[in-house]
């Protein structure tokens, strides 16, 4: 008897603990945000990583009444600021703002992590901007995928290719495109996009596998030269640059941007913050907004944005193996 009693008063406990939980949890949602909100960003400012995010925060921040701000952690091909949301509170006022590199990538290929990227728990993908092959108009004179190809051919790691870092998608479409082609670039990493079209702009490296967002603006000034397009079809507003893929079947790249948050944040400040980052894609001032870089609103579900994880891990795993990508 005294047993039985010791078991439903145990057990009566642990009800009320977990109901006490649940009634916490969702009272921080529903109260949520109550202060200011920090979105990390692991690559410098100026490019579409570092500007995509900051529109959405400015939207959200005149939307709940809080500050939405956006701070640049950047190093180790974004590592270093994916860490530091990774070891943040799971509250919801640190989340982390990032291309596939902290995401899905560099589980792949850093020996070592401090972090683990499939704890993040997805919130939304914001949008996705094609890849491109740009090149400074002085340096190289192939106006062609096919002419660049045959220079690339002549000139065995000759070519200066920038990215973004080793493992950012920029260097992965590079080491895509030189599998693909048969041909052999110099490899110059940077720390971000901005600093590496800046140095493509100077003529200091002389080609750039880059999403759009930023490079676009170098374009249309006429400081570099766009040779095609690396998304799967043409590009609505760009209709006359072909794809790579009409040189080079199958090939595709497309740089996406997602929000993430601290691995054990509750689902019910996740879904808040997912409702209302949907909100924003489908508001026509942020559509315009990021149609100036080129880029696509994307959105969708936190369960349909674990699911695209998945799937871009284990391609981009497969580019990593097949082109033997290493960090050297």
């Amino acid at each position: 008897m005294r047993r039985s009693v010791r078991y439903f008063a145990g057990t009566t406990a642990v009800l009320a603990l977990v109901l006490c939980t649940a009634l916490t949890l969702a009272a921080r949602a529903q109260d949520y945000p109550g202060r200011v909100v920090r979105i990390i960003v692991p690559y410098p400012p100026g490019g579409t990583a570092d500007v995509m995010p900051r529109i959405v925060a400015d939207w959200l921040s005149r939307q709940w009444g809080q500050s939405v701000i956006v701070e640049n952690r950047t190093g180790a091909g974004g590592n270093i600021g994916a860490e530091v949301v990774a070891k943040a509170d799971p509250d919801g006022y640190t989340l982390l703002a990032s291309p596939p590199g902290p995401l899905v990538v560099n589980q792949n290929l850093y020996a070592h992590l401090d972090f683990d990227p499939l704890q993040f728990v997805p919130i939304v993908v914001l949008g996705r901007v094609p890849n491109a092959l740009v090149v400074n108009p002085n340096k190289i004179k192939a106006g062609t995928v096919k002419d660049f190809i045959g220079d690339a051919k002549a000139n065995p790691g000759k070519i200066t290719d920038a990215t973004q870092g080793n493992g950012t998608t920029s260097h992965l479409t590079s080491e895509l495109f030189q599998m693909m082609a048969g041909v052999k670039l110099q490899n110059v990493p940077y720390r971000g996009s901005a600093p590496a079209l800046n140095d493509l702009v100077a003529g200091n490296v002389d080609c750039m596998f880059d999403n759009l967002g930023v490079s676009m603006q170098f374009v249309k000034a006429g400081k570099l030269k766009l040779i095609a397009v690396a998304s799967p079809s043409r590009v609505g507003s760009l209709p006359d640059t072909p794809t790579i893929a009409e040189t080079l079947p199958g090939f595709a790249s497309v740089t996406w941007f997602a929000l993430a948050a601290p691995p054990k944040t509750p689902a019910a400040i996740v879904d808040k913050i997912n409702s209302a980052v949907n909100r924003a894609l489908r508001d026509p001032t942020i559509v315009k907004r990021f149609g100036d870089l080129t880029a696509e609103p994307a959105g969708g579900t936190p369960q349909e944005t674990a699911a695209y994880f998945r799937d871009e891990a284990a391609r981009w795993k497969k580019v990593i193996v097949s082109a033997h990508v290493t960090l050297d």
